[in-house]
């Protein structure tokens, strides 16, 4: 996981979701790539996918449960995880939740 992306076009305007709880911004890479770069505050929420994400996580900590599974996993800095196209996750952010959003 790198520290910081180089080469790139960041797009000005805020992706603002459930009335402020999450905050990010869109990175274009040169390749065509697309990831985002945002923070999630405390809170209980749904996210829906149309591509395949990687979310990783950079700082602070939650739980989540993908689409049709029972179990909850937690994560902090340091660690990741997938979530499938066409698809949706709960999440619950304890601690300020700071991350990037790889697509594809």
């Amino acid at each position: 996981m790198s520290n910081q992306f180089d080469n790139v076009t960041v797009l000005k305007k805020g992706n603002v979701y459930f009335d402020g709880k999450c905050v990010s911004h869109t990175v274009l890479f040169a390749d065509g790539t697309k990831k985002t770069l945002g923070v999630i505050l405390p809170a209980s929420l749904t996210f829906s996918t149309g591509a395949p994400e990687i979310m990783e996580i950079n700082g602070g900590s939650c739980r989540v449960r993908l689409k049709g599974e029972e179990a909850w996993n937690t994560y902090g800095a340091g660690t990741q995880f997938n979530v499938p196209g066409n698809s949706s996750f709960d999440i619950e952010v304890t601690e300020t939740l700071d991350y990037v959003c790889h697509f594809g």
